[in-house]
């Protein structure tokens, strides 16, 4: 196991407490013990103030999920901004529905994203996409497009954040796609997914649901896996309980 795996929190999962009270949430991430964090928004907090708080609770910032849009028209400013607070990965989150279901859209994207990728390289940072299932919905020239991005695109210029959770519910092996891209894939947002009370299925605690979240985190360290991502899109319970649960249920199986 990969010691120095580190375990953070994708904040959008508090995002109604964060929007009630940034700060004070922060400190109680930082109470439960997350080393790092993974934002999307700040909070209308400039870059200053926000890394004095990071440092103040001993928080890594990871980087940043900057939209599609944010990119195309301020990707100097978001890169400064995360620069500004420590961070080191600026993530693509999801892209425009009207954009999947074509290979044509898809193709412009990956160069679009390549470039990108050169600019914000040269700036110092590391930038990535993030999947969701529908890049294992999707083909582009016989090849799904989670494939095909990571295929056209360079690694120098574009890593993977891998959602585990969304490639199983593709029908895809997450193991698989650690085996095959080691190194290629920084980040792993760490979700489990199953039935809820109120019926059907939904995201879940860590260790409440159908993945086998031992052996992606096995896998996760043999791949070279820098950071493990809680992120919960819906809770069940209430947020900070449930990341605070997660927390809890992963420090166990690291061993730490």
């Amino acid at each position: 196991m990969n010691n120095q795996i580190g375990i953070g929190l994708q904040m959008y999962t508090l995002r109604e407490e964060l929007n009630r009270d940034f700060r004070g949430t922060l400190r109680k991430v930082a109470e439960i013990g997350y080393e790092g964090v993974e934002f999307a928004g700040y909070g209308q907090l400039e870059a200053g103030e926000l890394k004095s708080l990071l440092d103040e609770l001993k928080l890594k910032a990871i980087g940043s999920h900057v939209s599609l849009p944010s990119i195309r028209s301020r990707l100097a400013e978001e890169v400064a901004f995360v620069k500004a607070i420590g961070g080191q990965y600026m993530i693509c989150p999801s892209i425009p529905m009207e954009m999947r279901h074509s290979a044509a859209p898809w193709k412009n994207l990956f160069s679009e994203l390549e470039e990108a990728g050169r600019l914000v390289r040269e700036a110092g940072l590391t930038f990535g996409y993030h999947n969701h299932a529908f890049e294992f919905e999707f083909e582009v020239e016989g090849r799904f497009v989670f494939d095909a991005l990571l295929g056209t695109t360079s690694p120098e210029h574009v890593v993977a954040e891998m959602d585990a959770c969304w490639v199983h519910v593709g029908g895809q092996d997450p193991i698989a796609y650690l085996h095959q891209y080691g190194g290629r894939i920084p980040l792993i947002h760490l979700k489990d997914y199953g039935p809820v009370e109120a019926g059907g299925k939904d995201t879940v605690e860590l260790g409440k649901g159908e993945q086998d979240l031992h052996a992606i985190i096995q896998a996760a360290s043999a791949a070279d896996v820098q950071w493990l991502i809680v992120e919960q899109d819906r809770c069940q319970n209430a947020p900070l309980q449930s990341v605070s649960d997660s927390y809890s249920w992963l420090r166990q199986v690291l061993g730490e």
